[in-house]
């Protein structure tokens, strides 16, 4: 009863148009200020399971109520596709697979699952898009990308941060663009803070933008500051 989803937009400028909301877990908890800390306190209680469809479950409830029938980008630890529950056909989350993207994030190893090329592709025949997330903040770099095959790649903020001034991400980031656009993949910026941030992304080629300087993540479907 603490944990509550929190929604935040995710545009296309080229187009003026929202392309999804991403469901980020929140927590009234004091003890647990931050999603990380409430991912621990799981994983300590060896519940991992029973809050990964606890989050499912809870955005899936919200799709309905969406903005322009935009998509849902859902974040998974990399537990969640050892849980049957997430291949139910009948699940809440499956039932709306067409517009909903899972998340995978780039800082945790897929090593714990062995067969995560068959599960992925499983996902995908029910209706699911990839996304890997946090590209560039972890040490499973290309790998993860390479397994995973995405649909979607977003960007660590820790790339997109003060990038209008650093040659040296500028680069990172027209590479990747290149190389995802060569690949038919979609590149999220996310974090972006600043008009000039926001700027040098559109030119050096990202897709899609997330960050507090269109909308910060709210209980509602949050307005946009174009």
């Amino acid at each position: 009863s603490t944990l509550w989803i929190a929604f935040q937009p995710i545009l296309s400028l080229s187009s003026r148009r929202v392309f999804g909301h991403e469901a980020l877990l929140r927590s009234k908890e004091p003890s647990l200020p931050h999603p990380g800390a409430v991912i621990d306190a799981a994983q300590r209680l060896e519940r991992l399971p029973e809050l990964g469809r606890t989050i499912r479950d809870r955005a899936a409830s919200t799709v309905a109520s969406a903005p322009e029938s935009g998509n849902l980008f859902v974040n998974l630890h990399v537990h969640d596709l050892l849980d049957p529950a997430l291949f139910l056909p009948d699940a809440p989350l499956s039932k709306l697979a067409s517009r909903v993207i899972l998340e995978i994030t780039e800082r945790s190893s897929l090593e714990e699952v062995r067969d995560v090329r068959s599960r992925v592709a499983a996902l995908r025949e029910m209706g699911f898009r990839i996304a890997v997330d946090d590209l560039g903040a972890g040490y499973a770099g290309l790998t993860s990308f390479a397994q995973l095959e995405p649909e979607v790649v977003k960007l660590d903020m820790s790339l997109v941060r003060d990038v209008h001034i650093s040659s040296t991400k500028q680069k990172v980031i027209r590479s990747m663009t290149s190389l995802c656009r060569d690949m038919d993949m979609l590149v999220v910026a996310e974090g972006v803070e600043t008009r000039e941030e926001r700027d040098a992304l559109v030119e050096l080629g990202c897709d899609l933008f997330q960050g507090y300087l269109f909308a910060k993540p709210g209980p509602a479907f949050p307005l946009v500051a174009w």
